[in-house]
C-alpha cells in the first residue's frame, strides 16, 4: 500500500532494511522504525497542532507500544500517551511514561483501576455507569478528582466490531442526572471513534457521523450543568485533519499512524509526515511457481498487495497473493518464484501489537549509516 510513496519519500529506509537483513543484524519478520523520521513527524504535528490550539497525545499500539519511541516523543514536547487498552497502560507505566488518556477503546478492568489512578491518568475514557461508580469510589479513597471522557454513541454511528459500547445519545439527558451523584469525578469531555475515515473516491479524510454525535452530546451535558471543555476527536489524526478538528470545536487529537506516515491519506498524497516504517522478511522457499516469504506480521486490514525483493543486488517488485482470515501467516506468497534467501521489503498498514513480529528501532538512516538502537517484541519489551 505504501511502497510507491516509500520509494519516493524515504528510499533510504528501504536500503537500510535490505542492509540490516543481509548483514544478519535483523531476522525476517522484523519491522524497522526510522527513529529520526518519527521524531521529525512528531515535531511537525506538534508544531501544527500548537498553532491552532489542539492538544496531542501520542498512540503507539500501531508500532508495538514501544517505550523507546515514547521517550523520544516526550523529549520533543509531547505530554504523554493515550493507551488503547490496559495492557498498553501497564507497558507505559513500567517505563514511566505519563498516561494522558486511558481506556480509549478498552475500559480499565476492575482490578487495575486503583493501580492506574494511583499512578496517574489525566483522563479516563468511560463507557458505563458501573465504571463511573468504581472510578468515583477510588477517587474518593485517594482524595482526588478524576477527569473522565464519556464515549457517547448514536444508533446510526459508525462503530467497529469488537469496539461496541458507550452511553447512548438518546438516553444521555436522563443518564446525566445520575452523573451529579459522582462527586469525585470531573466530567471533562466527550469522545467517539472513529471520527474521520479515508474516502477512497476523493482520496481525502472525511468526518464520520460520530462527529455530530459528540457535538450533540456536549450540548446535552452543558444543559445538564457540566462544562465539558474537551472534545476528543480521534482517528487518522495528522496535520491534514487538525484544522477540521479545530473547526468542529475539538480540543484533543491522538496521532498514531501519522507518526510513521501511514494513515491511508499518506499512501496517496505527499504530507508533512513522511513514511518511517517498513516490514522486512526473506524468501524461504519456492513451491509450484510461487515464492514464499516468512510471515508473522501480517495484519488483515493492512492492504499488503506488493513487495520489493532484493535478489543479488537486483530489485524487483511482485504481487502478494491474497491471504484468508482463517489461516495463520506462517508464510505469505508472491505471484512468481524468487531466489531463496532474498530480502523482502513491504510497506502496509500495521497494528504491530496484534502480531508476533520483532521491532527494530534504527537511527542514522537518512545519513546512510543505519544503526540499531534497540530490538523489541511486538508488545514493547526489549529483546
Amino acid at each position: 500500500m505504501f511502497l510507491p510513496m516509500m520509494k519516493q519519500e524515504n528510499p533510504a529506509l528501504i536500503d537500510a532494511g535490505i542492509y540490516l537483513h543481509q548483514t544478519g543484524q535483523i531476522l525476517p519478520d522484523t519491522y524497522i522504525l526510522d527513529l529520526d523520521t518519527i521524531r521529525m513527524n512528531g515535531a511537525v504535528m506538534l508544531e501544527n497542532a500548537k498553532k491552532i490550539g489542539i492538544e496531542l497525545f501520542f498512540m503507539l499500539k500501531q508500532i508495538g507500544r514501544n517505550p523507546l519511541i515514547a521517550k523520544e516523543l516526550m523529549a520533543i514536547g509531547y505530554r504523554g500517551a493515550v493507551v488503547v487498552d490496559f495492557k498498553e497502560a501497564l507497558i507505559m507505566m513500567e517505563n514511566h511514561i505519563p498516561l494522558c488518556n486511558v481506556g480509549h477503546l478498552v475500559q480499565i478492568p476492575d482490578q487495575l483501576i486503583e493501580n492506574i489512578m494511583v499512578y496517574g491518568a489525566e483522563y479516563i475514557t468511560v463507557f458505563s455507569l458501573e465504571k463511573l461508580e468504581q472510578i468515583n469510589a477510588v477517587a474518593q479513597k485517594l482524595g482526588i478528582k478524576q477527569k473522565v471522557l464519556l464515549k457517547v454513541v448514536a444508533d446510526d454511528d459508525q462503530l467497529y466490531e469488537g469496539q461496541f459500547g458507550g452511553f447512548l445519545l438518546k438516553d444521555l439527558a436522563e443518564t446525566s442526572n445520575v452523573f451529579h451523584e459522582f462527586g469525585a469525578i470531573e466530567f471533562s469531555g466527550i469522545t467517539s471513534f472513529p471520527c474521520f475515515l479515508f474516502d477512497e473516491t476523493y482520496t481525502t479524510l472525511s468526518q464520520t457521523k460520530n462527529v455530530e454525535t459528540i457535538e450533540k452530546a456536549r450540548t446535552i451535558m452543558r444543559q445538564a450543568g457540566f462544562t465539558v471543555p474537551e472534545l476528543n476527536v480521534p482517528s487518522a489524526s495528522c496535520s491534514e485533519t487538525f484544522p477540521f478538528i479545530k473547526e468542529i470545536g475539538g480540543t484533543q487529537a491522538e496521532p498514531g499512524h501519522a507518526l510513521t506516515g501511514t494513515t491511508p491519506l499518506h499512501a496517496y498524497k505527499e504530507q508533512p509526515e513522511k513514511p518511517a516504517l517498513v516490514y522486512v522478511s526473506e524468501i524461504s522457499h519456492n513451491f509450484k511457481g510461487k515464492a514464499y516469504f516468512y510471515g508473522g506480521g501480517y495484519y488483515r486490514r493492512g492492504h499488503l498487495n506488493s513487495v520489493l525483493i532484493d535478489e543479488a543486488n537486483t530489485r524487483t517488485e511482485d504481487q502478494v497473493e491474497s491471504f484468508s482470515d482463517e489461516s495463520i501467516d506462517y508464510y505469505l506468497s508472491t505471484s512468481a518464484e524468487h531466489h531463496v534467501g532474498a530480502s523482502v521489503i513491504a510497506a502496509f498498514r500495521t497494528q504491530i501489537f496484534v502480531t508476533r513480529s520483532n521491532v527494530a528501532i534504527v537511527k542514522g538512516i537518512s545519513e546512510g549509516k543505519p544503526e540499531i538502537v534497540g530490538i523489541f517484541d511486538s508488545q514493547g519489551r526489549r529483546i
